[in-house]
């Protein structure tokens, strides 16, 4: 008995530091109702039930848009088709001064 007190003591601190720390984490435009000091004072107070009306009713979860991660320039399909139009650009100026050069070497002789 004393093991499964221990332990839900135990889960309960576990969660109650995960959601402190997640409420001083999460900016200021994802949260509702509270301000910031509001809910870190509700998830101390209140531990497990504050922690749980802070995951349920004050982060603003946004589903479907994931986090920005950070991609090498080689992984980069943006960067590698910016560098394509490029190249490409590049060589379609070589090219057309190429042409100009053989106008201008195609004048009439006087």
């Amino acid at each position: 008995m004393a093991r499964l007190v221990f332990g839900l003591v135990a889960i309960a601190v576990a969660f109650t530091v995960y959601t402190f720390v997640d409420v001083l984490m999460t900016p200021r435009d994802r949260m509702r109702a509270l301000p910031k000091w509001g809910w870190a004072v509700l998830v101390v107070v209140l531990p497990a039930l504050g922690g749980i009306l802070w995951l349920t009713l004050g982060k603003i979860w946004r589903p479907g848009k994931p986090e920005r991660r950070v991609v090498a320039p080689d992984d980069d399909p943006n960067f590698l088709r910016k560098l394509a139009d490029e190249r490409e650009r590049e060589e379609r100026l070589r090219r057309l001064e190429q042409e100009l050069a053989d106008l201008d070497d195609d004048k009439p002789k006087e």
